[in-house]
C-alpha cells in the first residue's frame, strides 16, 4: 500500500490534511504525481509546479512543501505540504 499525505499549513496551523491511498501496480513516480493531483482536485487548487528544489527534498526525505513560488495564482496558506507516509 502506498500512502500520501497532504495538509495545508497556514501561521503554523494545519488548515486540512488528508491521505491518499493507492494499490495499483503503478510507479512510484505516478503514485505520488496521482496522489498530488487527487489532493489539489479534493481542495479546489490548481496543481502546483515542481521547482528543482521541491525535487530534491522529496528525494532526499520523501518530503517537499510546495510555497507561492510554485503557483501561478495567489495562494491563501503559507504552504502545501506532502509526504509518502506508506510504501509497498
Amino acid at each position: 500500500m502506498f500512502r500520501l499525505w497532504g495538509r495545508l499549513v497556514h501561521k503554523n496551523h494545519t488548515l486540512k490534511d488528508m491521505v491518499v491511498c493507492d494499490d495499483t501496480s503503478e510507479t512510484r513516480t505516478h503514485k505520488i504525481f496521482r496522489g498530488l493531483n487527487s489532493i489539489c482536485d479534493a481542495w479546489n487548487l490548481a496543481v502546483p509546479i515542481w521547482l528543482d528544489s521541491n525535487i530534491t527534498d522529496f528525494k532526499r526525505h520523501s518530503k517537499t512543501k510546495f510555497r507561492q513560488d510554485n503557483w501561478i495564482e495567489e495562494i491563501e496558506f503559507d504552504f502545501l505540504e506532502i509526504q509518502v507516509i506508506e510504501e509497498d
